[in-house]
């Protein structure tokens, strides 16, 4: 609850609290000692149904949100969730490589918001947000990217790596998360 919240700095400093920083420092933590982790005997099983439900809640949340920079907190929360997944998939390698294109995409992502925001009258409602393809297309481009990769949309950064939890998942014993 407290990601969304942290949302009241500039934009600049957002991008790079919740894009590479502050939120994937603690994943970062959990990657290093997994190898330790990963002998405890039900921790990928409870990893893994942690991450599933921080995936339907910050998803479900996001629904719901008219905030633009709330919104993309929100994703961030699921993005962590899909990260965990993989550690509770024991997939380690793949999860530090999604990690770096999360951090990647999700800055742009924010600076694209910053940009919409300062050319909408510092306002960061939705609902008073619109024509920015034609206003600002450049913009308006990179926020698609971004969203694609982080989608993972075939043939763009973020399919390379959630392809990767598919497979996985198919092979996984308690696949049924």
């Amino acid at each position: 609850s407290w990601l969304p919240a942290a949302i009241a700095a500039p934009t600049p400093v957002s991008a790079l609290v919740h894009s590479s920083t502050l939120v994937t420092a603690g994943v970062f933590l959990l990657l290093r000692f997994y190898p330790f982790l990963h002998l405890i005997k039900w921790f990928n099983e409870v990893l893994l149904l942690f991450a599933v439900i921080t995936i339907l809640i910050a998803g479900l949340r996001a629904i719901t949100e008219c905030d633009i920079k709330k919104i993309i907190a929100l994703s961030t929360l699921s993005q962590l969730g899909i990260i965990i997944t993989r550690l509770g998939l024991n997939i380690p390698n793949i999860t530090y490589f999604h990690i770096l294109i999360h951090a990647l995409f999700k800055a742009l992502l924010f600076i694209s918001a910053g940009s919409l925001i300062s050319c909408h009258r510092h306002s960061q409602d939705l609902r008073w947000i619109g024509n920015t393809v034609n206003q600002i297309p450049v913009t308006s481009s990179c926020i698609i990217i971004a969203n694609l990769a982080l989608c993972g949309f075939p043939f763009i950064a973020g399919f390379y790596s959630k392809d990767i939890i598919l497979e996985a998942s198919l092979f996984y014993s308690n696949n049924l998360f």
